[in-house]
C-alpha cells in the first residue's frame, strides 16, 4: 500500500496551517493560554507578529517569546516570527534612524521641459538640485495612510539632500544631447536650445513616498540592516531553537515604497508625475548598461509620446535592473541568511489589482521579489475574494478599488505557479488568508475561502488572526477566539482539521497544469497588453488548469530547470502541452527565438487577440524596418487567435471535462511523490451540480482499479459509479470532492474496506413527529456549555427578531420514541450558521451547509430518545454597532439566529 493511501485510511498529515498570534505585551498567563487554545484548534504552529509589541526586540519581548517557545516545545508545535516591529516590513525596528545617508530609501524622478529653438531656457540652483514636488488631492485620512502625514506636511520638503542625476534635450529631429555638464558652478544651469526639442531633467530625493526611514529595498547595506536589527538578534537568543521549534521568518508586504503608496495605478500610465526606486547600484548598472545614452533614454520611463520601441526598452533596461536588485538585494540575501541559519524564509507583497507587477506598495515583479523565499506566498483580506464576487469590480478612489477578475481567477494561481516553478520552493504555496472580513466572516464563508485556494494549489495558511487583546479588538476582526467569546472557535478547530487533510493531498508531489500562461508583468512595464487574469478566467471557467510562466522561464534557463526537446516544454520537471500569450505589445527576445523550437517540439503557442510588434531587450540594429522583418521571422510559427476562440484551441489539452458544462466547477489534478493521483472538484456557484465527469488524455495512464470519493470535513471514504474512464458527479454548492484514483488490486481493497454509505435520506422513509415541542436555550461563547432562558418554541425560530443584538450559542431540545431496529435521520433545513446534533448525547458531527442532513441511527434507542440541535453565530450582531476602524459603512445583517428553518425526523 502506498503512503498516500496509508496516510488517508489512518487519518495521519502534517500541520499546513500558522496563524499570526498578536502581540502587544500581554502577561505570561495570556500568552501561554493563548498557545493552549491555538494548539486545542489542530494548529501546530504560529507566527507571532508584533501589532506592534512595546519592546520589540526588548527585554519584554524576549520574556513573551520565552513563554510562547516554552509552550511550543511542550505541545511540539513550530514558531514562525514576523520580521519586524510593525508592518509592512522594512522599518527594521527602527534602526534606519541611525544609518548613513547612503543606505536611505531613495526615488528617482523627472521633469520635462518643452523648449523653442533660439530662446534662453534656464534653472535656479534649487530648480536644478530639486524635482518639483508633488501634490496631493485625496482625504486627509487617505494621505495620512499614503504618507503617515497631514496634508500640509506631505506636501512640504522635508529633507534637502536632493540632487540631479542627469539634464538633457532631445530634439524634435531625434537629435540629442546630455547637457549635464552644462551646469554651472553656482548650481544654476543655463541654456539656448539650437532647435525646438524638450529637456528632461533626473534627480534623486528622498522627499517622495510615505516611509523614507524604511530600508531600500534595491540596496544591499540597507536591507542588510533589517538582518542585523531582527534576524540576528532572535539568532543570539534562540540560536539552539533555530531549524527545531523556530521555523523561519515571514516578510509582511514589504514594498519599494515610491509614489503615492496606496495608488493601484497601472505602473507606466503615470507619466512625469510618478517617481521611481533608486540606490546607487541602480545607477552605476543602468550607467554601464546604457552608457552614453543613459541621459536621455532614461527618460523614457516617464514619456507618454515619441518611438514605443524605444520607450519599451528603456523601460525594461530600468525595470529589469530594478527588481533583479530587489531579488538579489533583499529576498535572496534574507532568504540565504535563512537557509545559512537552518530556518525558511517566507511571506508575501502586495498583489491587489495587478499591483503585483509595479512599485510603490510592492516590490515591482511578482516572481522576482519571492525568488529568494522558500514558499510563494500571496494573501487575502477582506473584500478581496468572495462567492460570486468574479464580477464586481468598481473604482472609487484609493483604498476602494476592486478587480474581480484578479482575484478570482489570477490571485490564488501566481503562488501556486511560482511554488512549481522554482526548485526550492518544493510546491509550498502560503496564503495569508480570512483577515479583515468583519465579524460577520463565519465558518461558511471560511470554508468557501479555503477551497478557493487549495483548488487552485495553494497548501499552506496563515489564518489572520489570534488576538489576545481584550474582546472587542476594532483591529482587523474576526478573530477566530477572542477570550472565549467567539462562538465559532469551535467549529474553526473543525475547519482547521479539514484543511490539514485537505492540503495533505496536494502536498509532496506536483500538480498536472496542461497550458502555460505567460505572465505579463513586463508587458504592463514596456507597452500595451491584456493582464493574464482574463485569459485565466475562460480556462478556469472551462476546467482546464494552467501555470503562470514568467519570461524568465525562457531568459533564465537554467535556474528555471527549462528543457525544450523532443519531449515538449519542461520548467522544473513540470511539463505543458501549449503555451498562450495575453496580447502584448512587446515580448522577450529569447522567448521569441525559442518559439519556432517550441512549436517544432509539439507545444502550440498562441497569441491572444493580435501578435507582439516586437521585443523589450533585443539588442538595436541599423534599422527599423529589418528589426521588423527579423522578429516576424522568429515569431511565425506562433499562430495568433482571438479572445473568444481560446477553448477552441485549448479545448484539446483539456485534463477532465464535465457535461453539462458549468463555469463554477473548479479542478486540482495532482500526484503525490508514490504516484497516486487525487482530483480535487468544487463547486463555487450557488446551484448544486448534477452531471458526468470524464477523464482526458489518459493523464494516469490505463491501469485504473477503480476511483473513490474521499470527505475530509467528515474524514470518510465514498464509492463512485466509475467506469470506462467516467464518473457520475454530483457537488453541492460550497462543498468539494477529493477523487483517489486506485491504480492497483491493493490500493482497491484498502480503499474499499473503509468505505461507507453517503448520508441521504431514503426515498422510502417517513416522517415521524416528536413527542414534545422543541425547547431553546442560549448562552454566550464565554459562558458555553452552560446555557439559561430555556424556553417552547415553536420552529422556524428566528431569534434576531427577538434579540437583534445576540450572538452566541443556542440550544434546541425535544423527544423522540425509537426502534433500535429502524434507521433514522434528521434534516435540519436551515439554521444559521455552524451545527451540531447530538442524540442522546452522542455527537453526530458538524456540519455549516444547509440543509443538515445526519444519518443518527446508531445512537438511537428503543423507547424515549433526547435530541439536541446546538447552533453557534458569528459575532456580527453584538459588534455591529461599534464603528469599523476604516470608517467603511455597514450593511444590516441579513442572517438570521438560530434554527430559521424546520426539523424533520425520518424513519425507515
Amino acid at each position: 500500500m502506498t503512503e498516500t493511501i496509508s496516510n488517508i485510511l489512518n487519518d495521519k498529515h502534517d500541520n499546513y496551517i500558522l496563524p499570526f498570534f498578536w502581540q502587544r505585551g500581554e502577561d505570561e498567563a495570556t500568552l501561554r493560554e493563548y498557545m493552549k487554545v491555538i494548539n486545542e484548534a489542530n494548529i501546530k504552529a504560529v507566527c507571532v507578529e508584533s501589532r506592534p509589541h512595546p519592546d520589540f526586540c526588548g527585554e519584554k519581548w524576549w520574556q513573551d517569546m520565552d513563554a510562547i517557545l516554552d509552550e511550543a516545545r511542550k505541545r511540539d508545535m513550530k514558531v514562525w516570527i514576523l520580521d519586524d516591529s510593525h508592518f509592512p516590513t522594512g522599518f527594521a525596528n527602527g534602526a534606519m534612524e541611525n544609518q548613513p545617508l547612503s543606505l536611505a530609501r531613495r526615488s528617482i524622478c523627472c521633469q520635462k521641459y518643452e523648449v523653442k529653438a533660439g530662446e534662453a531656457f534656464t534653472l535656479s540652483a534649487d530648480e536644478v538640485k530639486h524635482p518639483v514636488q508633488r501634490t496631493f488631492s485625496q482625504t486627509e485620512a487617505q494621505i495620512n495612510m499614503m504618507t503617515g502625514k497631514g496634508t500640509e506636511a506631505a506636501n512640504q520638503l522635508e529633507f534637502t539632500d536632493d540632487d540631479l542625476i542627469a539634464i538633457s534635450v532631445v530634439y524634435k529631429d531625434g537629435n540629442r544631447e546630455d547637457l549635464t555638464s552644462l551646469v554651472l558652478d553656482d548650481g544654476s544651469f543655463n541654456y539656448v536650445p539650437k532647435a525646438d526639442g524638450n529637456i528632461y531633467k533626473m534627480n534623486h530625493t528622498r522627499n517622495r513616498g510615505p516611509h523614507q526611514n524604511y530600508i531600500n529595498m534595491i540596496d544591499e547595506k540597507s536591507c542588510r540592516v533589517l538582518i542585523d536589527a531582527v534576524y540576528e538578534k532572535h539568532f543570539e537568543h534562540y540560536a539552539d531553537d533555530f531549524g527545531k521549534t523556530i521555523a523561519g521568518f515571514f516578510s509582511d508586504e514589504p514594498e519599494l515604497g515610491n509614489g503615492h503608496l496606496y495608488e493601484l495605478h497601472h505602473e507606466m500610465g503615470i507619466g512625469f508625475e510618478m517617481d521611481y526606486p533608486w540606490s546607487q547600484e541602480l545607477d552605476q548598472n543602468l550607467r554601464q548598461q546604457l552608457g552614453e545614452d543613459f541621459a536621455y533614454e532614461l527618460p523614457l520611463i516617464w514619456e507618454q509620446e515619441g518611438d514605443e520601441t524605444a520607450r519599451a526598452r528603456a523601460r525594461y533596461a530600468y525595470m529589469d535592473n530594478m527588481t533583479r536588485l530587489v531579488e538579489k538585494n533583499f529576498s535572496f540575501q534574507v532568504g540565504d541568511w535563512c537557509r545559512d541559519h537552518g530556518v525558511q524564509y517566507i511571506g508575501h507583497i502586495i498583489e491587489d489589482n495587478g499591483q503585483h507587477c509595479r512599485t510603490g506598495s510592492t516590490l515591482g515583479h511578482y516572481f522576482r521579489s519571492l525568488f529568494g523565499q522558500d514558499m510563494a506566498g500571496i494573501d487575502d483580506i477582506g473584500g478581496q475574494v468572495y462567492p460570486q464576487g468574479e464580477d464586481d469590480n468598481y473604482e472609487m478612489g484609493t483604498f476602494m478599488v476592486r478587480n474581480g477578475e484578479f482575484y478570482h481567477f489570477m490571485l490564488g494561481k501566481l503562488a501556486n505557479s511560482l511554488a512549481a516553478l522554482d526548485k526550492k520552493k518544493q510546491g509550498n504555496a502560503m496564503c495569508e488568508i480570512f483577515g479583515n472580513y468583519g465579524w460577520q466572516e463565519g465558518l461558511r464563508l471560511e470554508k468557501y475561502l479555503a477551497d478557493h485556494f487549495i483548488v487552485r494549489g495553494v497548501n499552506h495558511f496563515v489564518p489572520h488572526a489570534f488576538s489576545a487583546q481584550p474582546f472587542p479588538d476594532p483591529d482587523c476582526p474576526p478573530h477566530f477566539y477572542a477570550h472565549g467569546h467567539n462562538p465559532e472557535y469551535k467549529a474553526f478547530g473543525h475547519l482547521m482539521l479539514y484543511m490539514n487533510r485537505a492540503i495533505e493531498l496536494i502536498s509532496g508531489g506536483h500538480h498536472i497544469a496542461p497550458v502555460g500562461v505567460v505572465y505579463h508583468g513586463e508587458a504592463e512595464w514596456t507597452g500595451k497588453s491584456m493582464p493574464a487574469e482574463k485569459v485565466a478566467r475562460v480556462l478556469t471557467e472551462n476546467q482546464i488548469d494552467f501555470d503562470f510562466i514568467p519570461f524568465d522561464a525562457f531568459g533564465d534557463k537554467s535556474t528555471y530547470n527549462t528543457e525544450i526537446s523532443e519531449d515538449g516544454l519542461v520548467i522544473n520537471g513540470n511539463s505543458y502541452e501549449a503555451l498562450i500569450l495575453p496580447y502584448m505589445q512587446f515580448i522577450d527576445e529569447t522567448f521569441a527565438a525559442d518559439i519556432s523550437k517550441l512549436v517544432e517540439s509539439g507545444v502550440p503557442v498562441y497569441f491572444v487577440d493580435n501578435k507582439p510588434t516586437g521585443t523589450y531587450n533585443e539588442a538595436k540594429s541599423a534599422g527599423t524596418t529589418e528589426e521588423e522583418t527579423a522578429f516576424d521571422q522568429k515569431i511565425s510559427a506562433a499562430e495568433c487567435i482571438g479572445f473568444d476562440s481560446i477553448m477552441e484551441n485549448a479545448s484539446r489539452w483539456a485534463d477532465i471535462n464535465i457535461a453539462p458544462g458549468d463555469k463554477y466547477i473548479r479542478y486540482y489534478h495532482y500526484v503525490k511523490a508514490d504516484g497516486v493521483h487525487i482530483y480535487m472538484i468544487t463547486n463555487e456557484g450557488t446551484k448544486t451540480y448534477e452531471g458526468q465527469l470524464s477523464f482526458e488524455n489518459d493523464r494516469f495512464g490505463n491501469n485504473i482499479c477503480g476511483i473513490y470519493a474521499y470527505d475530509p470535513w467528515n474524514d470518510k471514504i465514498y464509492s463512485t459509479n466509475y467506469s470506462d474512464k467516467k464518473l457520475n458527479l454530483q457537488v453541492e454548492p460550497g462543498r468539494s470532492r477529493f477523487l483517489i484514483v486506485a491504480r492497483n488490486a491493493s490500493e482497491k481493497e484498502a480503499l474499499e474496506g473503509k468505505i461507507v454509505e453517503k448520508v441521504i435520506i431514503d426515498k422510502g422513509a417517513s416522517e415521524v413527529d416528536m413527542v414534545n415541542d422543541w425547547t431553546r436555550s442560549i448562552t454566550d461563547g464565554v459562558s458555553y456549555p452552560e446555557f439559561k432562558e430555556k424556553t417552547c418554541v415553536h420552529l422556524p425560530d428566528d431569534y434576531a427578531k427577538v434579540d437583534p443584538e445576540f450572538s452566541g450559542w443556542l440550544k434546541y431540545e425535544s423527544k423522540f420514541i425509537g426502534d433500535e431496529s429502524k434507521r433514522y435521520w434528521i434534516e435540519i433545513t436551515d439554521a444559521f450558521e455552524t451545527v451540531e446534533v447530538y442524540v442522546n448525547d452522542k455527537p453526530m458531527g458538524l456540519q455549516i451547509f444547509a440543509p443538515f442532513i445526519y444519518d443518527i441511527s446508531e445512537a438511537v434507542i428503543d423507547g424515549e430518545n433526547d435530541i439536541r440541535i446546538e447552533i453557534a453565530t458569528t459575532l456580527e450582531r453584538a459588534t455591529f454597532k461599534i464603528p469599523d476602524r476604516f470608517g467603511r459603512p455597514k450593511d444590516e445583517p441579513k442572517e438570521g439566529t438560530g434554527l430559521v428553518g424546520q426539523v424533520h425526523l425520518y424513519q425507515l
